[in-house]
């Protein structure tokens, strides 16, 4: 059996993250093995948006961390043909009077606290960014600059292409059948192409995480939930200089953006449909979604009254019950490091998550604390809600 210092289950953008930043902080032996392709998973199916507006000032922190990444990709990996598929485009978000007017405003007031430049603009400001909405509902508008969107696929394999030339093993193609251990101590994994040992390993399974509550008889509160996401044409074009928007103000919290310099891809920030069981192929979407969808669309960008549906996909969030990431380690199972539960903004944070698991997992003061993270947080009720609520991306 082939041993290694390091195992990451999971080759989407935070497991090629973890063995990037795990071969760069010095562990020679990383072996990373994913059932199917590098990004191939929920990573491809990301819309990409780059922010650090949370409400919660700890993912604040890490957004922060990445996006000084995602400005400088091809420099800090190294290597100058990678690409993060950056648009720099700045970030709007708005709400009316209401319940989510003083959550904006103390959000805003955090991301000042913590260093981010973030503008209130007034409403003809905002129009002039993205002057095909209309704002004239908007009691606070907040505009942060350094934002935009990228490609989850293009930084997943970036990141393991860097990995690689380090002399991080990837396969792909693997299935994991089964967790080898000593007591209570993960030793190694059993897979289909057959079994390897290890020092440590690191589980970003995302919404397959299941897989590992079975294999350890641990409580792994999380879920699959599909999202939908349309790219609507209209007769004004959303432009790539137009900024990401987040509306507060819509029964489904949208988020638009441009996509692919004319078009609107937009979606719900809200609960989506809880899965079964782990899978994410391609859902059915109703055309009653679309309507809906669409109606909220066009009370904010009038003239999308009259858009058509260009294209439309799902995806699958790895949920938990306060839409936060467990992060670190589990009690009473040695050499085990987890990350799972992005619940739909696991890209926007995975240079700093990949950096910071990589840490735990060498035993290194990590760059930001996981305590708040930790999975007992479930159980001592110290749950990360934020506050637009459970069931927001926030």
């Amino acid at each position: 059996m082939e041993n290694f210092d390091a195992i990451v289950i999971g080759a989407g953008v935070i497991g090629a993250s973890v063995a990037y930043h795990l071969a760069a902080l010095g562990v020679k032996k990383v072996l990373v093995v994913d059932r199917s392709m590098v990004g191939a998973g929920t990573t491809s199916q990301s819309s990409g948006i780059l922010r650090t507006h949370y409400s919660v000032q700890e993912n604040v922190d890490l957004a922060k961390r990445s996006w000084q990444v995602f400005t400088r990709f091809s420099e800090y990996l190294g290597d100058e043909e990678a690409s993060a598929g950056l648009v720099k485009c700045g970030y709007l978000i708005a709400a009316p009077e209401g319940e989510k007017l003083e959550p904006l405003r103390a959000s805003i007031s955090g991301q000042r606290a913590q260093g981010i430049a973030v503008q209130l603009l007034d409403r003809q400001q905002a129009a002039e960014l993205l002057p095909i909405a209309r704002f004239d509902d908007a009691a606070l508008i907040g505009y942060e600059p350094e934002a935009g969107f990228a490609d989850a696929y293009m930084v997943a394999t970036s990141f393991a292409k860097g990995a690689r030339r380090r002399g991080v093993v990837i396969k792909e193609g693997v299935t994991v059948t089964k967790l080898l251990t000593e007591g209570d101590k993960v030793v190694g994994i059993e897979t289909t192409a057959g079994s390897f040992g290890c020092n440590v390993l690191i589980s970003t399974q995302n919404i397959w995480t299941s897989e590992l509550a079975g294999w350890t008889g641990a409580a792994m509160p999380v879920k699959p939930e599909r999202h939908t996401v349309l790219s609507l044409e209209g007769p004004q074009p959303y432009t790539f200089s137009m900024p990401v928007f987040k509306d507060l103000g819509s029964p489904g919290m949208l988020y638009c953006r441009s996509y692919g310099g004319s078009q609107m891809l937009v979606s719900e920030g809200t609960v989506g449909e809880t899965l079964e069981a782990p899978d994410n192929e391609q859902g059915d979407i109703p055309l009653d979604y679309i309507a809906e969808v669409g109606a909220q669309v066009a009370e904010r960008f009038p003239s999308y009254e009259t858009a058509g549906l260009a294209s439309s996909w799902t995806g699958v969030y790895d949920v938990t019950p306060d839409w936060n990431p467990v992060l670190g380690r589990l009690p009473g199972i040695g050499g085990l490091v987890v990350g799972f539960g992005f619940s739909g903004h696991g890209f926007k944070l995975s240079p700093a998550v990949g950096k910071v698991l990589a840490q735990e997992a060498m035993g290194l003061t990590t760059d930001v604390s996981l305590q708040p993270y930790s999975i007992e947080r479930f159980a001592a009720g110290s749950l990360l809600v934020g506050r637009y609520g459970a069931g927001a991306v926030s």
